[in-house]
């Protein structure tokens, strides 16, 4: 194999690599893209599910006082 027939695999790897490298590139900022969104959502839902556990607290106190106002009508 003549060094002319070297360069030009080594050339021909070359571009192979650098194609793949920028497909790589690509679906790479693609994927950090999703991982964005996927993080807003996240944040989203963990604020979603915080209000839902104060609603519940809330909820909650409610039925404690109203159990106890039922406790003390029955013991009246």
């Amino acid at each position: 194999m003549t060094i002319d027939e070297r360069l030009d695999k080594l050339t021909e790897r070359h571009e192979a690599l650098s194609q793949s490298i920028e497909l790589l590139t690509l679906d790479v900022r693609e994927l950090t893209g999703e991982v964005r969104e996927h993080g807003r959502q996240i944040l989203e839902n963990s604020k979603q599910i915080a209000r839902l556990g104060e609603m519940f607290e809330k909820l909650l106190g409610i039925v404690e006082s109203h159990h106890n106002r039922l406790d003390n009508l029955e013991g009246a």
